[in-house]
């Protein structure tokens, strides 16, 4: 890992070091372009240990699905650990902080999975998407005229659109003070700073202290639910519990810990990178400008080719293999589903983006297994009703300068940080 002299100045999510000969180009930090990199390994070594991160990456389609399918083999208990050790201040911190946050479901293995996953599925109901539908819609297209009525004529789809939606939903969903937007980011910023990024010991500092507000409120929010109720998830969850479920009040708060993240950040990306990669290729975007009903199929096909998440961990629980290639006991692994979405093997003309992709659907940006994402529906609609509500009220919509797209540096979020967007007056 790289020292602080070497980290000094560049951003909190980076990575300084290139690509040793023999990595075939792949850069474990860099998102902006890891596509071509991700190609040649899966053409000339499928499953390679990079000691830079000391994880075997797995880039193949039918090598990840049979990872994520034996969770036996395969434990899920390291997906939330940190790339980069704590140091002794953020550790300090935290600890003096009272955080004891832990994976909601994504790093739990069964039966402890099982059980709380059974109750929190049973929160996730239809009722509640169908509730939000309205006010997700209003949320967009208010969004969306204030950004149109500047003279400019000028504006930015992730801080004018997606920023806001998905983080206003998730709070509004488990019930908490959906105008701290900001608040909620800059917590989910440390978070994904935390975990999956490279910071120096003092560039964590800040980070720590963020995570224990964040903790600190994911707590108060289930006492909130246990004293007054409330037609929200997160009173969903206290009620199950008081009627009988078995599910703690720290195994609520870190379902919310996990929610608080995952619920708005991958949701904001997905809006950001559908707009990206729509409006640059203006044709395909015509069509979905004259026939909304394709946004559905445009959405998977979005997911495929440029989804939030590319690269996700597992642990090895014993002497194993993937793809020919011995695994360890102990040995961790990071599955690429940005390369393995991209796999010519399942996937014809692969790198090719296309909205009328027969089998876009099985892509695997949502996971695979028991850890499908339970708010893969949720993210689905919002997307949908995002890009409706674009196509209707700025079709001629232009994308500015693609090329200049700067993404977030870090080992499995690919996240742009703009989407410049210009229309005619």
């Amino acid at each position: 890992m790289s020292s602080s002299t070497e980290t000094a100045g560049r951003c909190p999510f980076g990575h300084g070091a290139e690509a040793p000969a023999g990595h075939h180009g792949y850069e474990p930090f860099q998102m902006k372009d890891p596509f071509p990199a991700y190609a040649e390994l899966r053409a000339e070594q499928p499953v390679m240990f990079d000691e830079r991160v000391g994880l075997f990456v797995v880039s193949r389609y039918d090598d990840f699905k049979a990872v994520f399918e034996d969770w036996e083999t395969f434990s899920s208990e390291n997906a939330q650990a940190p790339v980069r050790e704590r140091g002794a201040a953020a550790k300090k911190i935290m600890e003096d902080g009272g955080f004891t946050a832990y994976s909601g479901l994504s790093a739990r293995r069964p039966p402890e999975h099982t059980r709380i996953r059974a109750v929190v599925q049973k929160a996730f109901t239809p009722r509640r998407y169908k509730a939000l539908e309205p006010f997700i819609r209003q949320n967009v297209v208010e969004l969306l005229e204030k950004m149109l009525a500047r003279p400019e004529h000028r504006g930015d789809m992730v801080k004018d659109l997606a920023y806001d939606v998905p983080t206003i939903t998730i709070l509004t969903l488990i019930g908490a003070d959906a105008s701290q937007v900001d608040t909620f980011k800059r917590w989910s910023d440390s978070r994904a700073a935390m975990t999956w990024g490279d910071l120096t010991d003092e560039e964590q500092i800040p980070h720590a202290h963020n995570l224990v507000e964040y903790w600190q409120e994911c707590l108060r929010l289930v006492r909130v639910a246990h004293e007054q109720g409330g037609d929200n998830l997160t009173a969903d969850l206290v009620k199950s519990q008081q009627e009988g479920a078995e599910i703690s009040d720290h195994e609520i708060a870190s379902v919310l810990y996990s929610l608080l993240f995952a619920g708005h950040e991958t949701t904001t990306t997905l809006i950001s990178n559908a707009l990206r990669e729509l409006l640059a290729r203006p044709e395909q975007w015509k069509h979905l400008v004259e026939d909304p009903k394709k946004i559905p199929a445009a959405i998977d096909e979005v997911l495929r080719y440029a989804g939030s998440i590319v690269g996700w961990r597992r642990k090895a629980l014993i002497d194993t293999e993937v793809g020919g290639v011995a695994i360890e006991e102990g040995a961790q692994l990071l599955l690429l589903m940005g390369s393995a979405n991209r796999d010519e093997n399942k996937f014809n003309d692969s790198e090719d983006f296309d909205i009328t992709r027969p089998n876009a659907r099985e892509h695997l940006s949502f996971g695979f297994g028991i850890h499908y994402c339970l708010g893969n529906m949720l993210a689905k609609l919002q997307a949908k009703i995002a890009l409706e509500e674009v196509a209707r009220l700025a079709p001629e919509l232009q994308l500015e300068a693609p090329e200049a797209i700067a993404f977030r540096e870090n080992l499995s979020f690919r996240v742009p940080e703009s989407v410049p967007v210009s229309w005619k007056a």
